[in-house]
């Protein structure tokens, strides 16, 4: 089997960037695949997509290496098997409020006697490479998103649990958890009360050996977070990117193609 290449970057202390995808295209998640990123994630849950485009833009990324990542809609046993059978090399599972909707989420990810997880790897199978049923369990990553105030408040049982390899701090949702509309819900968080918790987060997966990711919305945000100890940050996302990019684009034209109104003075009342 094909090792999961973000296992060995960590192994070797190396951080590593992953990029985001809600738009439900093919070519779309290929040219996202092709940027750089360390892994790229494909997102069923908030993203204009379902499992029809899942498994097509997970072949069109696979031409460039990137590590394949899904996040799924909940913590149900289906979606998580298939997004695995797809291609999927991680699923971050949102809304993990306690130790034993860890434990349940953990183990729809893997074989037994470790898991639950069905067998048919239909087509990860030819995805990942020869051995795939005996070596899969050590490869894949079951990331839990840490997002609610009854996560945080059992934030040290979840970190705990056996199975789960990371947890995913999903800053928006995490905001209007733990703040109850005190606070409007985004990325790059900057109030001191919110820097706590997610550092709190941080220390939680560190203690318990596992690995810590944050969504961030700025490449500034995602290298502060790196410094903290994250090993994984996500950085924006396809669809965002692609509204800077085109709002930038037209913002510029309009500034070069609009014309300063005259003056008074320069009103041509006659001769020289």
């Amino acid at each position: 089997m094909i090792k999961n290449k973000l296992k060995q970057a960590w192994a070797e202390g190396r951080a590593t960037m992953n990029g985001w995808c809600s738009i439900g295209n093919a070519f779309t998640a290929e040219i996202m695949a092709a940027q750089g990123y360390d892994s790229l994630t494909v997102d069923v849950q908030h993203g204009a997509l379902d499992y029809s485009s899942l498994l097509p833009m997970f072949q069109a990324m696979r031409a460039s290496g990137v590590v394949p990542l899904a996040r799924v809609p909940w913590r149900e046993p289906g979606i998580v098997m298939k997004a695995l059978d797809a291609g999927a090399y991680g699923v971050i599972c949102p809304m993990v409020n306690s130790a034993e909707e860890a434990a349940e989420f953990a183990s729809f990810m893997r074989y037994p006697p470790r898991g639950q997880r069905s067998f048919g790897p239909t087509r990860v199978s030819f995805a990942a490479g020869a051995d795939y049923a005996r070596e899969a369990n050590d490869e894949v990553l079951a990331f839990a998103m840490i997002e609610t105030g009854e996560g945080v408040a059992n934030l040290d049982a979840i970190a705990a649990t056996p199975g789960l390899d990371g947890l995913y701090v999903g800053p928006a949702d995490l905001t209007l958890g733990v703040m109850q509309g005190r606070l409007a819900p985004g990325f790059d968080r900057e109030e001191p009360e919110m820097i706590e918790i997610i550092q709190r987060i941080l220390k939680a997966a560190k203690d318990n050996g596992k690995v810590a990711a944050l969504h961030c919305g700025t490449p500034d945000y995602a290298a502060r977070a790196i410094g903290w100890g994250f090993d994984m940050t996500t950085v924006s996302g396809d669809s965002r990117l692609l509204a800077a990019a085109a709002g930038a684009s037209v913002e510029r034209f309009r500034a070069l193609t609009t014309k300063a109104p005259a003056s008074a003075g320069d009103d041509d009342q006659g001769g020289y």
